[in-house]
């Protein structure tokens, strides 16, 4: 990709099932990047590009987040789908800290859901700009009026509808542009480049009327006054500042309406922002900088790690998002936490597992990195401001854990590898126990469990023994000085670990043991996250 094209990075974030993987196959056959939009579940082996893992097709949802490129627009887009399982809620969180909008599903027949919910408060805390669509449109649908209702009173969003559905299920006709005054007809849309356009700025006209019939063409009317009336017009500076998402109606499935929700995003995406970094040492009390996306020098932040994309090689990716400067390939680039000038000969583009060497990257480019065990998510890397470190990708206290073995003592040095690998890449925490050496696997939900089994079998040759272990969460330790540490660690051995950056954290077995261990020790510092944030 050259220079000259406007960079568009973004995610798409939905609740499971409403159609994110589907809508990332058509945007990506709008990008040229596939001839043939595949299906999430196939009879037929053609399934999604962005769903590359074996256990992805087998079970039809998305488990980790995929990073496709592709020019559309006379703008270089790269779109991050991200899992919409709770589960796995964690990676996507990492995901938005890289993007600088987001395309958000919802299925028109349920509204707003519990994920989706979630997703929103994370998009929330950047003002992320959100552009959103209504899916499903082909089948059964909510009132168009109560979905924006149930969007804006839930999400607290306000919607402007940009297109407007005449009719649903059985009964859709299409859709109407507001701001052309054109109705695209959706059984005669074989060609998505080419939509059935009808001229309807008379909606009386005898062609819209032998189009939509007369009791749609009826209450379409009604509608558009009441939109008119009742909703304010689309405002860029809103948007911008995600108080405002631009809507539209369509079936991601059925390719409708997907070219014009494209179309304004390549229009109204905003391009790369400048991001908040601290200074050395890098702790509480450190200097916050913001680092503009026009700064000359290079700077980037890696926020995904993917052992085995490629099952043939065993390779691990680092995922890094350019945030200045320009990347040059072999050059010397600064790696802020090991303290040493590295080299990248092949950083990588990707279309799913597809990837392309690429020789130079700028903000807004995600490129991958191979990553043969030295790099983490949160590392920074510079050119010119060589101690500085972005933030906002913590680990966060998981929920629920295990006890992992290797049935075959033989395996132990396979499995310890296994978990380190799968660990680094954020979905799941390995944690170390001080007095037995014990490994402890920590996530979120019960399906990362089952996705680490599946590939410690599958890529590592492991097979382990999984026992559940009745811990309420970790939480981060900090001390004053090595004294306090020290009798601390002498008082509550039993129930302390290191994670995999060899921090030290506290077991909580019952909120009730938390409170008990931070009333006797009011100066050291419990924290629910990584980062040592509050």
């Amino acid at each position: 990709m050259s220079q000259p094209l406007d960079r568009c990075t973004f995610a798409i974030i939905s609740h499971p099932d409403a159609g994110k993987t589907t809508m990332t196959e058509k945007l990506l056959w709008f990008g040229g990047v596939v001839r043939e939009a595949g299906m999430v579940k196939s009879k037929t082996g053609d399934y999604a590009k962005s769903d590359w893992m074996e256990l992805e097709k087998q079970r039809g949802i998305s488990i980790t987040s995929s990073v496709m490129s592709f020019e559309y627009n006379n703008r270089a887009l790269h779109l991050l789908d991200t899992p919409g399982h709770k589960d796995f809620s964690e990676d996507t969180y990492r995901t938005l800290t890289a993007v600088e909008s987001v395309l958000m599903m919802i299925d028109s027949a349920k509204g707003v859901e519990a994920q989706t919910i979630k997703l929103m408060d994370v998009c929330r805390m950047r003002d992320t700009p959100i552009a959103a669509f209504m899916n499903k449109y082909d089948r059964d649908a909510m009132d168009p009026f109560a979905l924006l209702d149930n969007v804006e009173s839930i999400l607290k969003i306000q919607c402007v509808p940009m297109t407007w559905p005449i009719g649903s299920g059985v009964d859709f006709k299409g859709v109407y542009d507001l701001r052309s005054k054109q109705i695209m007809g959706y059984k005669d849309a074989k060609d998505p480049f080419s939509p059935h356009l009808i001229d309807a700025t008379d909606l009386d006209a005898p062609h819209v009327v032998a189009f939509t019939g007369a009791p749609l063409l009826e209450k379409l009317k009604e509608e558009l006054e009441m939109v008119e009336t009742l909703i304010p017009p689309f405002n860029l500076e809103e948007y911008l500042n995600g108080i405002q998402t631009p809507v539209f109606f369509g079936s991601a499935l059925h390719n409708f309406g997907v070219k014009e929700l494209l179309d304004m995003i390549t229009e109204i995406a905003p391009t790369p922002k400048g991001r908040e970094a601290k200074l050395a040492p890098f702790d509480s009390t450190a200097e916050v900088v913001n680092i503009s996306a026009d700064d000359p020098e290079f700077s980037g932040f890696i926020f995904k790690i993917q052992a085995n994309m490629d099952s043939k090689h065993r390779d691990r990716i680092a995922f890094m998002r350019v945030c200045s400067g320009k990347f040059i390939r072999n050059d010397k680039i600064f790696h802020v936490r090991s303290g040493k000038d590295i080299k990248i000969p092949t950083p990588l583009m990707f279309q799913a597992r597809d990837r392309d060497i690429v020789d130079e990257a700028y903000p807004g480019d995600i490129i991958g990195l191979y990553d043969t065990g030295k790099y983490q998510i949160g590392d920074t890397f510079t050119l010119g401001k060589k101690h500085i470190k972005y933030t906002g990708i913590p680990s966060f206290s998981p929920e629920l854990f295990m006890r992992v073995t290797a049935k075959d003592p033989m395996k132990a040095k396979h499995l310890e590898k296994g978990l380190s690998q799968l660990s680094e890449e954020g979905a799941t925490q390995l944690f170390i126990r001080r007095t037995t050496n014990e490994k402890m696997l920590g996530a979120v939900g019960a399906l990362q469990f089952e996705v680490v089994k599946y590939r410690l079998e599958d890529e590592y040759s492991v097979v382990a023994t999984y026992e559940p272990v009745s811990w309420a969460g970790v939480r981060w330790l900090k001390f004053n000085d090595k004294k306090q540490q020290d009798q601390f660690m002498q008082d509550y051995s039993s129930v302390l670990m290191v994670d995999k950056d060899e921090r030290l954290c506290f077991a909580v077995r019952t909120e009730w043991d938390l409170k008990l261990a931070m009333e006797k020790n009011p100066d050291v510092k419990f924290y629910k996250n990584s980062d040592y944030i509050d």
